[in-house]
């Protein structure tokens, strides 16, 4: 290792690792270094450089000048010093040439363990360089293997990892095939690869769109949000910067072209592209899409949407196992609950009648209540005095009423549901207990038989 071809080695190695040569030659030198001090001691003073003409380490070891040496390690004494420097004087420091070779077998070993390490550590920092701006981008690979569920991908100069989770569970790779994904992390220091890939983040969904659709890339189709349940069904919305670019048209492409790209490169998932819009309600209504919307209640506080669609849109606008309604809550930021018209109009119905049944309740002041946004008891619990004397025909007395009466038949309620619970329990108690008396007399039954026998 420390010998005259040591010049060619760093050469190559620089070549093949792309590691700076001035790296490798000082992570040769601290290796040595260290050998050296390994047998001689610590104490000694060593220097050790690469000498460019020669190609090889060389190790010098310095000692003072002395009229009585003490300690031999750092000192030599004054006839010693004139065979190396005839002009020496006491008190000159001189350094002589050491053979490596005198360092022995173990501490060889070490300097080429430390040298084996700093060249890993110094390969580790090249790949870190090269692939810490790429964060975000999507790259190619070639599959080389599985590892407990994990993907390593040959990306060329080093591997790079795709974990099981950041895989989408429909897809299958083999050997030696080529993939495409997200670079979702670079890590400085880590044991085993340092690049972490993705297939299942949305930011390859929205890095294969910026890599299709030109408009993007240049600012002018912005992509306002995206929701994706990889391996299924995304959707993404979309926003135009220009009033004569149709953001969805861009996305989707002549024909489908640009869309069908993505779809390809995601193994056929379905992709919804649906207009952004400043109003909530809008984009709502938009990220429900194919389905119709009859209406919508927007409740601002709780950020909650009550959506009403036509019985027969119930199903589109839900989706299969609800994907369509989860990934547009994903998408706009809002609890959304679905219902069909038939179902609001009953529910719409059962609060209009709680109001009635309320003392001194009648269809004139229920009619201004519902009118006024109060379409159940339950609604109109929480109201308050002032709330209730802005309506007309409402005083402060009648207002005080309502609310007591409200509040009594919520307790009646309550007491009637904890009543109806207990006697449901009770009524089991009793068939346990009775199911237990017809086993204990068929035990006893067949006892006496047995006995009798």
């Amino acid at each position: 290792m420390f010998e005259s071809d040591i010049k060619r080695v760093v050469e190559q190695v620089s070549r093949d690792k792309g590691i700076d040569r001035q790296v490798l030659i000082k992570t040769m030198e601290e290796a040595l270094k260290s050998a050296a001090r390994k047998k001689l001691g610590v104490n000694v003073d060593i220097e050790v450089q690469y000498n460019e003409e020669l190609g090889e380490i060389e190790v010098f070891q310095f000692k003072d000048v002395v009229k009585e040496v003490t300690e031999p390690d750092l000192e030599m004494s004054l006839e010693e010093g004139r065979k190396l420097d005839p002009g020496c004087e006491e008190g000159d420091s001189l350094g002589a040439k050491m053979d490596t070779m005198t360092f022995g077998r173990i501490a060889a070993q070490s300097a080429k363990q430390v040298i084996i390490q700093k060249m890993k550590d110094a390969e580790r920092d090249v790949v870190y360089e090269s692939f810490v701006d790429r964060k975000g981008e999507i790259i190619n690979g070639i599959v080389q293997r599985m590892n407990r569920g994990d993907m390593i991908v040959n990306l060329g100069r080093t591997e790079a990892i795709v974990p099981s989770q950041e895989q989408v569970p429909r897809e299958s790779y083999r050997r030696g095939e080529r993939i495409r994904a997200f670079v979702l992390d670079v890590l400085h220091e880590a044991r085993g690869p340092q690049i972490i890939l993705s297939r299942t983040h949305r930011g390859f969904l929205l890095s294969l769109f910026k890599t299709e659709v030109p408009e993007i890339s240049e600012g002018i189709v912005e992509i306002r949000a995206a929701a994706r349940e990889p391996g299924g069904r995304s959707k993404i919305a979309v926003s135009s910067n220009a009033s004569d670019v149709d953001p969805v048209g861009a996305c989707v492409g002549m024909k489908g072209s640009r869309v069908q790209s993505v779809v390809q490169e995601l193994k056929g998932e379905k992709i919804d592209i649906i207009p952004w819009h400043i109003d909530p309600a809008r984009f709502v209504c938009n990220a429900l899409a194919p389905a119709e919307v009859s209406r919508v209640v927007v409740d601002e506080v709780s950020r909650a949407m009550e959506v009403i669609v036509p019985d027969e849109h119930l199903s589109i606008a839900i989706g299969r196992r609800g994907q369509n309604v989860r990934l547009a809550c994903k998408l706009t930021g809002w609890n959304i609950d679905v219902k069909s018209e038939s179902q609001y109009s009953h529910a719409m119905r059962a609060g209009y009648e709680s109001l009635l049944e309320l003392p001194g309740m009648g269809v004139v002041t229920a009619d201004v209540l519902y009118e006024q946004g109060f379409y159940s008891i339950e609604e109109l619990a929480n109201a308050t005095v002032e709330e209730l004397t802005q309506i007309k025909g409402i005083g402060e007395t009648k207002a005080k009423s309502l609310i007591e009466g409200v509040q009594q038949m919520l307790v009646a309620k309550q007491s009637d549901s904890e009543l109806k619970e207990d006697e449901s329990d009770l009524s089991e108690g009793q068939v346990d207990d009775r199911e237990s008396a017809e086993q204990s007399e068929i035990s006893n039954n067949v006892k006496a038989s047995s006995e009798d026998a």
